[in-house]
């Protein structure tokens, strides 16, 4: 019976969901914001960041034209409360089509359009015209000749999925069957994708101790610590993978074996209140650093290994009018005057959220830090670091304020400059952490920092040309002897005109 089992779920694998286009990373674009940026400042951060895929959680004409020309790839998206008229109505579907895809198609890289989003467990009263909502817009894009170029879905929460550990169980709630079959029909029919929403933060929250912060958030595992399906015998490192292929597993359970995934929503809060203390800057940039890595890196799942699911991070911006907990305003990669939350922990040019604008980022030590933790760091940058601490010593330039704290972000800093400044070399036994804010003080400079005296940094000679501490810091240099010359020249001048 055993090996039966088996040799179904080899059965089950053999068709393999692959893509003919590369693995992405997308942001989803909310608007919740008292300061919302105007639609050409949100694409000029797009394209700043090399972002080339974001999801909209409407069809907003403005950034629609904003958007035209950029190659951004967009999917652009019906609201819940819009879902009613369409899904009732044929003409409304071609006019909602015909209005905010085909006036805007091709100068607007249009490549999906999301219907709905997650009707199926927040509005299960909408559902039964859901189906015919797709069809509706899918017809619409047929009349116009664009339904082989642009995609129709329906993101859904995970939370339809029931057993999803191991995932080789997994199933879809049979209760939504009389809507998600035909959504499957659908989607396997028009050669579209099945859109999730994977959020590890809430499985983990929700999961009583089950689910380990460090297998919600990518952190490498020993093999003994990965959760193994004993079916397939599949281990698993992370919370995402395993949801994904639950979801493959849970499609093949009901004969639906070709229709690939695309995570619509996936990320995690950087902020939150006392009974949310997972909810930090730290974890929310290991989450999606690692996330980001992960796809574009085709790592794909234990069952469709090298096929990885393209994926859009909630979200470009933190959402400050967003109901509910203090995380729920706290997911965005950046403030609404597009200021990274965190610097992610990525490396190589050109990489898509390579977010310091400015190329000026400095390693730290982290808030909270052990001070006995923070010492042996110093010690180690000051040792077999090679950093060069004599600037820490009394009497020296950077000796003051003479604590733990400022003499480990000036070792830090300095090791992670000397290092080219990967990631890899802010750690310190995770006491630190990389950081946009110049922790120069006085006249203790920081390397890639730029002061003149005591009077502050020149922040604004930062800039994307400057990419590298030693061409930071000539320019620092030319800037500050370009001041001087200018006050010698001032000053010949006013000596000249008292002998005259």
């Amino acid at each position: 019976m055993a090996m039966h089992f088996l040799l179904l779920l080899f059965t089950m694998s053999v068709v393999v969901v692959a893509s003919d286009e590369e693995p992405f990373i997308g942001v989803n674009v909310g608007t919740f914001l008292s300061d919302m940026p105007h639609p050409t400042q949100v694409v000029a951060l797009l394209k700043a960041q090399k972002i080339q895929h974001v999801r909209l959680y409407d069809a907003d004409q403005a950034m629609l034209i904003a958007l035209a020309k950029t190659g951004i790839q967009v999917s652009v998206s019906i609201p819940n409360e819009e879902l009613l008229a369409i899904g009732q109505s044929n003409s409304t579907a071609a006019n909602w089509v015909s209005r905010n895809v085909v006036a805007h198609y091709p100068a607007t890289n249009i490549i999906s359009i999301c219907v709905g989003s997650e009707v199926l467990t927040s509005m299960p009263n909408a559902a039964k015209v859901l189906v015919n909502a797709l069809k509706y817009i899918h017809s619409a894009l047929v009349a116009a000749n664009l339904d082989r170029k642009i995609k129709v879905s329906t993101p859904l929460s995970s939370s339809i999925i029931l057993d999803s550990f191991p995932p080789s169980q997994a199933f879809f709630n049979r209760s939504l069957n009389p809507v998600l079959i035909p959504i499957l029909d659908f989607l396997q029919s028009t050669d579209s994708y099945f859109m999730l929403n994977i959020y590890p933060y809430y499985d983990y929250v929700q999961s009583n101790g089950a689910i380990s912060l460090e297998y919600a958030l990518f952190k490498p595992l020993p093999p003994n610590k990965e959760a193994v399906d004993s079916n397939t015998l599949l281990h698993y490192s992370n919370v995402f993978d395993a949801v994904v292929d639950a979801a493959y597993f849970a499609m093949s359970f009901i004969n639906y074996t070709n229709i690939p995934i695309v995570v619509t929503e996936t990320g995690w809060p950087s902020k939150g209140d006392s009974n949310e203390p997972d909810a930090t800057l730290d974890n929310a940039n290991t989450y999606n650093s690692n996330l980001i890595k992960h796809v574009l890196n085709t790592t794909g799942t234990p069952k469709y290994p090298g096929i990885a699911t393209s994926t859009y991070i909630y979200e470009l911006y933190n959402e400050d009018m967003k109901q509910g907990p203090l995380s729920e305003k706290n997911w965005g990669l950046f403030d609404e005057n597009g200021v990274p939350i965190y610097i992610l922990h990525l490396t190589g040019s050109g990489a898509v959220l390579a977010n310091d604008t400015t190329n000026q980022t400095y390693c730290i030590a982290k808030d909270g830090a052990d001070p006995k933790m923070l010492q042996a760091g110093i010690d180690w940058a000051c040792g077999a670091g090679k950093v060069d601490c004599s600037p820490m010593l009394q009497g020296q330039p950077c000796y003051e304020p003479d604590n733990v704290i400022a003499h480990a972000n000036y070792a830090f800093d300095t090791y992670y400059h000397q290092m080219g400044k990967s990631p890899e070399s802010c750690d310190f036994n995770e006491m630190a952490t990389i950081s946009t804010s110049d922790p120069s003080q006085g006249s203790c400079v920081f390397p890639g920092g730029c002061r003149l005296g005591n009077n502050g940094t020149f922040s604004n000679i930062t800039g994307a040309s400057l990419n590298s501490t030693n061409s930071y810091s000539s320019a620092c240099n030319l800037y500050i002897f370009d001041l001087r010359g200018l006050v010698m020249v001032i000053g010949l001048l006013i000596w000249g005109m008292v002998l005259l």
